[in-house]
C-alpha cells in the first residue's frame, strides 16, 4: 500500500493554494466543499475565484509565493505551471511538516487528492497512487452509476437513529448485525428513495424487536484460488462474518476480503498433517454459532466436492444450528478452464468422472475398471502422492499408455503451472511440483495447447478483463 487512505476534517482549517488557473480553481472547489478556510496566492486569478473572493468565500493574495505564506497553514496545494516554483513550495512545506500536494508530481507530495464519489455523508475515494489517474477516473465513473443518489440520505437517517439503537441493543456485535440486516434487505433504501422518511423511521423502530441474537453458519466455497472467481454471495457473507474458519487452500488474497475485525482461524489440512482435527473443526462451528456469532466456514473449491462439507453440516443439524450453503467453483472446472482443457468434448469425451486420491484408510477400493474406460475424462483431486498407483491401476485395467495427462499446479493463480505428458509417464510428471495439483486424464488434454488462454508467466491474457473492457 503506497498511501494510507484517510479522511481529513478541514472545516475552518486554514489552507493555501498557490496558483490561480483552471487546475487551482478545481482544487479550491474541493477545499471549499470541505469547509476549509482557503487562501489563494497567484499573480492572475480564474474569473470564478475573483467572484468567490468578492462573496467572501476565500481570500486572494496577488503576489509570487513566499515561505511566509505557509505560516499557520494546515495544508498546501501547489498548482502553478512552473515546476521550479512547485518544487520550492514542496520543500518549504516539508520543512515545516505541512501536508503538501504538488499537482501531477506525486513523488514530491506528502498527500494526493483521489477521485471522489460524493454521496455525502458517504464519500468514496479512489486512487491509483498517481500511477494511472485516467484509470482512477474511469473507476469513479463506474461507481457513480452503481451507487444510488439516496445513499447519503440512508447514512443521514442512520446517524439520527444510532442513539436509539444503542439504548435498545447493548451489545456492539448485535448492533452491527441489526444494521447489516436493515441495510441488506433493501426495504429501508426503498422507502428513502421514495421520500417516505416517516415510514423509514417506523421500519427502523420495528426492526429493533426482531431476533438478531441467534448465530448461524455459512458453508462457503472459496473457489480454486483466483479471488475474482468468488461468488457475490460468498463475498457478502465474508464481509458480515464474526468468525471465519478457513482451510489451507484458501489464498491470502481471498482472506484479505474478509471483514477486517472478524476472527480468522486456520483449520487447514495437508496430506498427513491435520493442523486441526476434523472433529474439532465441527465442534468449533457449533460453539461459535451458539455464542450468537455469524460463522463462515471457508473452503477451497466447492464444499460439497471432496470438501467434507456434508460431514460438517450433519453436525450442525444434530446441534440445531441454522446454516446455509454457498457453492464455489470446484478445482476441476476452474483449473481445467484456466489450462484450456474442456472436461467434455463431443470428439473426445462424453462423460467426466471426479475422484480423490485420498480416502479413509478403511475406504472401499476405487472401481478402476470403470475409471479406465475410454471416451471419458478422469479428474483426480489430491492425487499427486498417489500418481504411481493411479498410473499402474489405469494401465492394468486397459487404459492406453499414450492417454494424454495434464497436471495443473496452483491452478487459476498467478503461480499456475501446467505439465502435460502421457499416462505411461504419470509418475515422473509430478516430480518437483509442490502445492495443490489437479490431475486430468483423457484425450481432451490434447486441446490444451490450442485453447490455452491464461499465461501467468508473461502476464498475458488472450481474453480481455470484462471490467476493463466496460470501463473503456
Amino acid at each position: 500500500m503506497d498511501y494510507l487512505p484517510i479522511f481529513t476534517k478541514l472545516e475552518n482549517r486554514p489552507c493555501l493554494v498557490v496558483g490561480g488557473g483552471d487546475i487551482a480553481f478545481r482544487k479550491v472547489h474541493l477545499l471549499l466543499k470541505a469547509g476549509a478556510d482557503v487562501t489563494v496566492c497567484a499573480l492572475e486569478f480564474h474569473p470564478t475565484l475573483l467572484k468567490q473572493a468578492a462573496n467572501n468565500k476565500l481570500k486572494l493574495i496577488k503576489q509570487a509565493f513566499t515561505e511566509a505564506l505557509l505560516e499557520n497553514k494546515w495544508l498546501v496545494i501547489a498548482a502553478t505551471n512552473q515546476k521550479d516554483v512547485n518544487e520550492h513550495i514542496a520543500r518549504a512545506a516539508h520543512a515545516k511538516q505541512l501536508l503538501v500536494n504538488v499537482v501531477d508530481q506525486a513523488d514530491i507530495s506528502s498527500f494526493i487528492l483521489p477521485s471522489i464519489v460524493d454521496r455525502s455523508p458517504v464519500i468514496v475515494a479512489i486512487s491509483s497512487a498517481g500511477k494511472a489517474p485516467v484509470l482512477a477516473r474511469l473507476i469513479r465513473e463506474r461507481l457513480e452509476t452503481l451507487l444510488p443518489m439516496h445513499l447519503g440520505r440512508l447514512a443521514a437517517i442512520s446517524a439520527q437513529f444510532r442513539h436509539r439503537v444503542k439504548e435498545v441493543i447493548k451489545v456492539a456485535p448485535l448492533r452491527r448485525r441489526y444494521w447489516e440486516k436493515l441495510f441488506g434487505n433493501g426495504l429501508l433504501a426503498n422507502l428513502l428513495q421514495k421520500g417516505q422518511t416517516k415510514d423509514a423511521l417506523a421500519l427502523m423502530e420495528a426492526s429493533l424487536t426482531e431476533d438478531i441474537t441467534r448465530g448461524d453458519v455459512a458453508l462457503v466455497g472459496a473457489g480454486p484460488g483466483d479471488p475474482s472467481l468468488l461468488t457475490l454471495k460468498a463475498l457478502q457473507l465474508m464481509q458480515q462474518a464474526d468468525v471465519v474458519l478457513y482451510d489451507r487452500l484458501v489464498s491470502s488474497e481471498i482472506l484479505d476480503l474478509v471483514r477486517r475485525d472478524a476472527d480468522l482461524i486456520s483449520v487447514g489440512k495437508a496430506a498427513g498433517n491435520h493442523e486441526v482435527e476434523q472433529s474439532r473443526t465441527n465442534e468449533m462451528l457449533v460453539e461459535f454459532a451458539r455464542q450468537g456469532k455469524k460463522v463462515v466456514r471457508l473452503k477451497g473449491g466447492d464444499s460439497f466436492i471432496f470438501g467434507r462439507g456434508g460431514e460438517e453440516l450433519e453436525e450442525l443439524v444434530e446441534a440445531g444450528i441454522a446454516f446455509q450453503v454457498v457453492p464455489g467453483i470446484t478445482a476441476a472446472s476452474g483449473c481445467s478452464a484456466y489450462a484450456g482443457i474442456p472436461l467434455t468434448h463431443r470428439d473426445f469425451a462424453q462423460s467426466v468422472t471426479f475422484v480423490t486420491g485420498h480416502r479413509k484408510s478403511d475406504g472401499e477400493e476405487l472401481n478402476w475398471r470403470a475409471l479406465a474406460a475410454p471416451n471419458q475424462t478422469l479428474v483426480v483431486y489430491m492425487g499427486l502422492l498417489q500418481s504411481a498407483e493411479i498410473q499402474s491401476q489405469l494401465l492394468n485395467h486397459g487404459r492406453s499408455p499414450e492417454t494424454p495427462v495434464a497436471l495443473v499446479n496452483k491452478g487459476t493463480t498467478s503461480d499456475q503451472h501446467v505439465v502435460i505428458g502421457q499416462l505411461s509417464e504419470l509418475q515422473q510428471l509430478g516430480g518437483g511440483l509442490q502445492g495443490p495439483t489437479l490431475m486430468i486424464i483423457g484425450e481432451v488434454v490434447n486441446l490444451a495447447d490450442k485453447l490455452a488462454w491464461y499465461h501467468p508467466d508473461n502476464n498475458h491474457l488472450l481474453s480481455r478483463d470484462p471490467f476493463l473492457v466496460n470501463l473503456a
